[in-house]
């Protein structure tokens, strides 16, 4: 029986010691800030958003939600973010997307100051993140990391194998794994004979953002899985492709008219020695880490 990398308790533990560091700022008059910029009206992103600021109050961080509207340009954007750099009691910065098509979202990314950017998507926390210097790493790679150490799962001298090449996930993942001593490979759709590759890892890291993608064949028994994908069924044919069968999930797809599932088929899990769910593995990981990168940042800013 696979065991079960339950990312829901992992994100408590770590959520509990942020608070713990947020009690001793405050302690030294310090109260780490985040502000959170959401563009116009998606649901997803107001529900998201709206969480990660709730967990700051619920941490004891300052926070602000800031959310100009849909019809606002690039050039405003960057007003505001570089009103945000300039304000001392704002610690973190974090720029919910998808923005609007007439946003160029590149050049405001790269216009967070560093030391604020807590998604660890500016050019230099990338540079530094490769180098292996101090850095404030994206949130669900770091997770990523936070669900194999807290767990027990070796990682030194392990075969990494990390499919999808994404700045955000792919990319810094197999840094953050190479980092901890994993022979890292990375894998993505031009990829040849996909699965002879896959099959090799003692760890496989799934961020391919399709799903279903990895499929029982592809995977070694025993190996660790992680399953960074996140995609939403709605189709009663595509259900039944991953779970016929399972009467908790027909259960839930009957009353909601949707379900989850990750870039791992399901019937692979029964093949690994350890596996993170989809729902309650990964997913809760990111803004517990957010809430870390943002306590991060206010200790480094201020050479703690």
């Amino acid at each position: 029986m696979a065991r079960i990398l339950d990312g829901t308790a992992i994100s408590a533990a770590i959520k509990e010691e942020v608070a713990e560091e947020v009690r001793k700022l405050v302690a030294q008059g310090i109260k780490p800030g985040l502000a959170a910029v959401l563009v116009g009206n998606v649901a997803a992103s107001q529900i998201y958003v709206r969480s990660k600021v709730q967990t700051c109050a619920d941490l004891g961080l300052y926070s602000e939600l800031i959310t100009p509207p849909e019809t606002v340009t690039t050039e405003e954007m960057l007003d505001l973010v570089r009103s945000l750099n300039d304000r001392d009691e704002i610690d973190g910065i974090l720029i919910q997307l998808p923005l609007p098509a007439q946003v160029d979202t590149k050049a405001l990314l790269d216009a967070v100051d560093p030391a604020k950017d807590v998604d660890g998507f500016h050019p230099v926390n990338a540079g530094r993140l490769q180098a292996g210097r101090p850095a404030l790493a994206p949130c669900t790679p770091a997770g990523v990391i936070e669900i194999l150490k807290r767990s027990g799962i070796p990682i030194a001298g392990q075969h990494a194998v990390v499919v999808g090449r994404s700045d955000i996930v792919g990319k810094p993942a197999a840094m953050l794994l190479l980092h901890q001593n994993a022979t890292v490979t990375i894998c993505h759709s031009k990829t040849r004979d996909l699965g002879a590759v896959t099959r090799e890892a003692d760890i496989l890291v799934a961020a391919i953002g399709r799903p279903g993608f990895i499929t029982a064949e592809m995977v070694k028994p025993g190996a660790t899985i992680i399953d960074v994908g996140i995609n939403r069924i709605t189709d009663r044919v595509e259900f039944e492709r991953y779970f016929a069968g399972n009467a908790k999930r027909e259960a839930a797809f009957a009353k909601r008219g949707s379900t989850i599932v990750g870039d791992v088929h399901p019937q692979a899990f029964e093949l690994a020695g350890a596996y993170t769910p989809v729902p309650g593995g990964v997913g809760p990981l990111t803004i517990a880490m957010l809430m870390a990168n943002t306590v991060r940042a206010a200790k480094m800013r201020r050479g703690l």
